[in-house]
């Protein structure tokens, strides 16, 4: 069972680049590395100790090797053994969609921060700012919201070269994004500025950090459709939607 989505031409008249939407899952799957990880076939079965849908599920793209409903009952097995719900990240709009729904699949329209996700890709804009090669005191913290676990410290240290950029208040974090570059390729995630400092250009300011550090030509990062002031943000930062991918649970 092969499923792909069309590719996306670059922004900013960027004529003839195309980003492949399974370039841009691998990058990202890369990029944010669960605790556990095994692959059946293309498909890859993720685990992290429940931290963010993305290192708890299984990525759904290509040839699991399977007929769909060994494939399914084995990404259900490989999450009970690992005590989370059986989740699987699906571009939507793909045809396994509806083979789903038959197996009695359904898209997780409950999920905390929104049904649907965006994958946006654009150049870079590179400038100066505070990117280190491990994270500074209270980094972690922030982007947890508390004293981090094992496995969330080791899905936000770990990949192929990460960053971690902040924008300071004093000797107070005002702000925070983590960058990794994997290829040709910057993903961004965990960009978070603190309610009291927002508007005030940290955001743009954290990426061109990240930008200027990774030395790639183009960023590459996912945000809930429902989340408008980061979309918001990141449409101003030339970011353009490549796709949309949602999680699917089976019982």
């Amino acid at each position: 069972m092969l499923f792909t989505m069309q590719e996306k031409v670059a922004p900013s008249g960027e004529t003839g680049v195309v980003h492949p939407m399974e370039t841009l899952e691998g990058v990202c799957a890369d990029a944010w590395p669960a605790v556990v990880r095994r692959d059946l076939g293309d498909w890859r079965m993720r685990a992290a100790g429940g931290y963010t849908g993305r290192a708890n599920s299984t990525l759904a793209i290509g040839d699991p090797g399977l007929p769909l409903h060994r494939a399914l009952d084995t990404v259900v097995a490989f999450s009970r053994e690992h005590g989370i719900r059986p989740y699987l990240q699906v571009v939507s709009g793909s045809p396994v969609e509806e083979d789903l729904t038959d197996h009695g699949w359904r898209a997780n329209t409950a999920h905390a921060k929104g049904a649907e996700t965006y994958v946006l890709v654009g150049p870079t804009r590179p400038a100066p700012g505070d990117v280190r090669d491990t994270p500074p005191p209270g980094w972690l913290e922030v982007a947890v919201g508390g004293v981090p676990t094992r496995a969330q410290e080791h899905v936000l240290t770990t990949g192929p070269r990460v960053g971690f950029a902040t924008v300071w208040d004093g000797d107070a974090i005002a702000g925070i994004a983590r960058g990794c570059v994997v290829g040709a390729y910057l993903h961004v995630a965990v960009l978070e500025v603190r309610p009291e400092h927002r508007r005030r250009g940290h955001g743009a300011a954290l990426l061109a950090a990240l930008d200027h550090w990774a030395g790639t030509p183009y960023r590459v990062l996912q945000v809930t459709t429902a989340n408008t002031a980061a979309v918001a943000l990141y449409r101003r930062e030339n970011l353009t939607e490549s796709h949309r991918y949602r999680y699917w649970v089976g019982d």
